[in-house]
């Protein structure tokens, strides 16, 4: 059974990327906090009972089904303002907050760096963060679970609720892809 010491620090140590791999799926930085913070919710409601081992998975399953429970309201409403389209927003603002700037500021603590590697750094995470945002649906849950979440083939399977053979599949062709358009903007390592 979780202590609350280790529920809350669990819930801390996701947090961020949580809220990335699903601002990556909503595209709405506003919805992304909100199922976010649904999911670690539910965990908390639910699941608090579990071993502290067993908190990874769940929460992982609880915020994709979450992720899913948003998109099919969006569907919804959607049909509902296809027909009263006069009353559509057009809400296309962007995010303030960004994983990948976070983590670079606490790396350029570590050692010092001209402005220049600073600034070329940046850019490419930016590529990155942008290639990655352009992988399709599954391809970007499967890449994020394994490679960010690091979670094993089998979890993200469990999470995903697909075969093991489709994470590897997924995986390998972001992967491929992320490669291949980081290659073409100059990026090779």
């Amino acid at each position: 059974m979780a202590t609350d010491k280790e529920l809350t620090d669990f819930l801390k140590s996701v947090e961020k990327r949580a809220f990335k791999r699903t601002a990556y799926a909503v595209r709405d930085d506003d919805s992304a906090l909100d199922i976010v913070q649904d999911a670690m919710i539910r965990l908390a409601d639910k699941y608090a009972d579990r071993p502290p081992a067993e908190l990874p998975l769940l929460f992982q399953r609880i915020l994709s089904n979450a992720t899913m429970d948003w998109f099919r309201r969006q569907r919804v409403r959607n049909a509902v303002i296809q027909n009263l389209s006069d009353f559509e927003p057009d809400n296309d603002d962007g995010g303030d907050f960004d994983l990948l700037e976070s983590l670079e500021s606490a790396e350029g603590l570590l050692g010092a760096e001209s402005a220049a590697d600073t600034v070329a750094r940046a850019q490419i995470l930016q590529l990155i963060d942008s290639e990655v945002g352009q992988l399709p649906t599954r391809q970007r849950e499967a890449f994020l679970l394994r490679y960010w979440e690091e979670l094993d083939v089998a979890e993200t399977a469990a999470v995903m609720g697909c075969s093991e053979g489709s994470v590897k599949t997924h995986c390998s062709r972001a992967v491929h892809a992320l490669a291949k358009a980081l290659r073409g903007k100059g990026i090779a390592r």
